[in-house]
């Protein structure tokens, strides 16, 4: 009679089936990546219909966000690193990787306040500018809210085995953000920046 062998489970699943934590993610990043297409293109609709864009008085430096965006790329590469190095099982790389990014992540706000306040105009001057605060600063928000994950996977992975080589799903689901926002702000950088300096 042949002896029947039990199945093992991981708690990850990652071998059996997808990982729907992760594909929940991606449904909910597709949807805020609608809402950005949404800003986008409302912000491309008032830029082709308006004689003079942007307006006087509301012109946009491009030095700081120029270096937020060097820190924001950069910063995708440096999350990656923590990702391969749990993949190795090297909790204390992760850590580091994970903590860099949290830095760069408080840098990348820290020079959006700054810009904000160097403006010298508001959300209410005109179409221009309810556009750049509302799309920079809904950006930003999504850059803070993903500063909280990575404290987060940070926190957690002080908790012993949390985190290993075959259980990291959650540090997973922190670079996945991570790279959405990297993408998004490429974009609005290029549209709001670079096409109203060139």
């Amino acid at each position: 009679m042949t002896a029947i062998t039990p199945i093992e489970h991981h708690s990850d699943g990652h071998e059996e089936h997808p990982d729907l934590r992760v594909w929940g993610l991606i449904t909910f990043l597709a949807s805020e990546s609608l809402m950005f297409g949404g800003f986008f293109a409302t912000y491309l609709f008032f830029k082709g219909t308006t004689a003079v864009w942007p307006p006087a008085g509301t012109e946009v430096e491009l030095f700081i966000p120029a270096i937020n965006t060097i820190i924001l790329v950069s910063s995708s590469f440096v999350i990656h690193f923590g990702d391969m190095a749990i993949k190795r099982n090297s909790v204390g790389w992760m850590r580091f990787w994970y903590f860099i990014t949290a830095i760069m992540g408080a840098v990348f706000l820290a020079g959006q306040v700054y810009e904000y306040m160097n403006l010298g105009y508001g959300f209410t001057t005109n179409v221009f500018s309810n556009c750049f605060y509302l799309m920079t600063g809904f950006h930003g928000l999504h850059v803070f809210i993903g500063l909280l994950l990575i404290l987060g996977v940070l926190w957690r992975s002080f908790r012993r085995g949390h985190y290993s080589a075959t259980k990291h799903t959650g540090i997973e689901m922190a670079e996945i953000y991570w790279h959405f926002v990297d993408i998004i702000w490429i974009i609005l950088f290029t549209l709001v920046y670079l096409l109203n300096i060139l």
